[in-house]
């Protein structure tokens, strides 16, 4: 059987990582977390001092560096940055770095290498409209800004601690604007996706909604 390019594209707190990483564990293919690819330009530029605004610099500091994403693993030049890419800060310069038409040219081109035999489940906010345009799935997974702040807010690797719900609807609603006013590929659902509503619903749940929509492709 030919092996599909899967793409779950959101906004932040919708579910997708969680829900990514079971159905590539359940079809045995590939789990890809681009948004990490993103992160770790990010934090490489802060640490190398590289303005998050300077398309060009940030984009020759992505092509020079090495960046190995697994479900274990979020390396760039051989750093081990896993954790360290998962805190307040680096969620505020990778939307930063995300927002740079050079930078995106640079990672959509190893993100399109990483799918290129299929087997993969990619998720991110411009997978299946810009990096997999004719990806054989494409799933929009959302939720509502209160669920995925309380989602957020209780997620320490990305506030550092419980967080009040108001204060990351705040970050939330920012980080969305910014998504979707973006000039380079800004966050919608494709027009061939399956949208599916988290809220509310379980992993399990959404998961099962999910693969419902893969098996209806195969």
């Amino acid at each position: 059987m030919r092996k599909l390019v899967i793409a779950i594209d959101g906004p932040s707190g919708a579910g997708k990582g969680t829900v990514a990483r079971a159905i590539a564990a359940e079809l045995g293919y590939r789990h890809v977390d681009s948004g990490a690819m993103y992160r770790a330009v990010g934090w490489k530029a802060i640490r190398d001092g590289v303005p998050l605004d300077h398309d060009q610099a940030v984009a020759a500091l992505a092509s020079r560096s090495p960046i190995h994403v697994t479900d274990e693993a979020v390396t760039i030049d051989g750093y081990d940055v896993t954790r360290a890419i998962r805190t307040p800060e680096i969620d505020r310069a990778a939307a930063a770095v995300a927002r740079l038409p050079s930078v995106r040219a640079v990672l959509v081109d190893r993100q399109r290498e990483f799918g290129a035999d299929g087997g993969i489940v990619m998720e991110g906010r411009d997978i299946g409209t810009v990096v997999f345009p004719n990806a054989d799935v494409k799933v929009y997974l959302d939720a509502s800004p209160e669920e995925r702040a309380r989602r957020r807010a209780s997620d320490p690797a990305h506030t550092g601690g419980p967080s009040a719900v108001s204060d990351v609807v705040t970050l939330l609603t920012a980080r969305d604007e910014l998504d979707r006013t973006r000039k380079a590929s800004p966050l919608y659902a494709a027009p061939d996706a399956v949208v599916v509503d988290t809220t509310g619903k379980s992993v399990d749940e959404v998961v099962r909604d999910v693969l419902e929509v893969v098996r209806a492709k195969v």
